[in-house]
């Protein structure tokens, strides 16, 4: 029974100043499932690691059937291992892949065809390993694993990528080798997958241990069980007395946000019975027991390491000016077939006459119009024949100053000729 056990005891493990572990015990025992759980950084895969010998704990010692696993005879033939899928020659076919790893290890080529039907890779088993998707990836890790027929078997997150039929089959895979009397040591983030999966579960946060129970226990531990009650909507009078009653009895009575009940500390058929005795009419009465994912939630709420903040997208906006009205949507803006308007035109008789500013030129669409341009005169044609220049001596010579202009205003200029339509050029002819 203890040939295969993995014992930790005082396991510590620090990088520099960072403490990754710290006085870590617990045992992995053969003929279950044990879940291995702990929020980012909590330092699952590195505790893993120092069960296979790839780190040196700083402290303390961890073994597998009484030996740590650097003493282990042919430890691939008794311990088998899924750290990082992606640890794999790109250039190398699946079937060789493993090949290589069977010659190491002294173990049969005809296992790597076994393993391969194992994991579902048989049909692909010659194509390159750098081809592969995710899951993939993952099941031919797990063939890895699974090569020297182990007593052992430890999964980092062995349903990454795995599509909802490969997950089932990782759960029932599991599932089987520990009815064999193996030992299955497995970490995941997927809470579902492990109240199906895991029967012992061993919860660390911040490298320290939190909880080393069974996922029943786990579950009774960390939350509270409560009754949820409905009385009729139409006779609010008698969800309170129901709720008076209740509370005499001893229960802890919570409305819920639907107006039904939550009663804590009396059991369903006591809260029946006083029903019953209160003469109150029951819509509803039914037992609510917390998932793995709310113990779990409530067990490691103080030991996450990396949280989000709501997203305050007010605080990214500038405020508006005193008296401005936000924005108004415009109807149909987001809906297919729908173009931004052009922008007002800017600098209008309105907006001079408000603020008594003179107004800027501006051509079509607001685009500004040409420098020097008389106020509100069309944008010059980019595409027309240049206008030719004034003799030099009509110029002021250079360097002297311009003339002061006069006070009077300037004569409104001609009506130019109404341009033939062979001149006019179209919007959609300068594209």
């Amino acid at each position: 029974m203890g040939r295969s056990m993995i014992e930790a005891v005082g396991l510590t493990k620090r990088y520099g100043d960072k403490t990754a572990v710290y006085n870590l015990s617990f045992q992995v025992r053969p003929g279950a499932v044990t879940g291995f759980l702990g929020p980012n950084g909590s330092g699952k895969s590195t505790t893993m690691r120092m069960i296979l010998g790839l780190d040196n704990p700083t402290a303390g010692h961890v073994t597998i059937g009484g030996y740590p696993y650097r003493r282990l005879p042919n430890a691939a033939r008794q311990v088998g291992a899924l750290l990082d899928a992606k640890a794999v020659h790109g250039g190398r076919s699946a079937r060789n892949h493993l090949l290589s790893l069977a010659q190491l290890s002294g173990i049969p080529a005809r296992r790597v065809d076994e393993v391969l039907g194992v994991v579902g890779l048989h049909e692909v088993a010659g194509r390159r390993s750098k081809g592969f998707s995710l899951g993939m990836g993952q099941r031919l890790g797990i063939a890895a694993a699974l090569l020297g027929d182990p007593q052992v078997l430890l999964f980092d997150e062995p349903v990454n990528g795995l599509d909802p039929e490969g997950i089932l089959w990782v759960r029932t895979l599991m599932k089987s080798l520990a009815a064999e009397g193996r030992t299955v040591f497995v970490s995941s983030h997927l809470m579902s997958e492990m109240a199906l999966t895991a029967d012992h579960l061993i919860v660390i946060g911040r490298g320290q241990l939190l909880s080393d129970m069974s996922v029943k226990d786990f579950i009774s531990a960390n939350s509270a069980d409560f009754a949820r009650v409905r009385t009729p909507d139409t006779e609010p009078q008698q969800r309170e007395k129901l709720s008076a009653a209740l509370s005499e009895a001893g229960g802890q009575v919570l409305p819920e946000q639907d107006g039904a009940l939550r009663v804590m500390g009396l059991p369903l058929p006591r809260v029946s019975d006083i029903a019953h005795d209160t003469g109150v009419r029951l819509w509803e009465l039914s037992p609510h027991q917390a998932s793995l994912e709310e113990a779990y939630m409530r067990m490691t709420q103080g030991a996450v390491d990396y949280r989000s903040t709501d997203d305050q997208k007010a605080g990214l906006q500038q405020p508006l000016p005193p008296g401005v009205q936000p924005p108004v949507p415009v109807p149909g803006q987001g809906q297919p077939g729908w173009y931004a308007p052009p922008p007002p035109q800017q600098g209008g008789p309105q907006f001079a006459a408000a603020s008594g500013a003179p107004q800027a030129p501006t051509g079509p669409y607001g685009a500004p119009g040409a420098p020097g341009a008389a106020p509100g005169a069309p944008m010059a044609n980019p595409y027309a024949q240049p206008v030719p220049q004034p003799p030099a001596a009509a110029q002021p010579a250079r360097g002297t100053a311009p003339a002061a202009p006069s006070a009077a205003p300037p004569a409104a200029p001609p009506s130019p000729p109404s341009p033939s339509s062979s001149d006019v050029t179209k919007p959609e002819d300068a594209r």
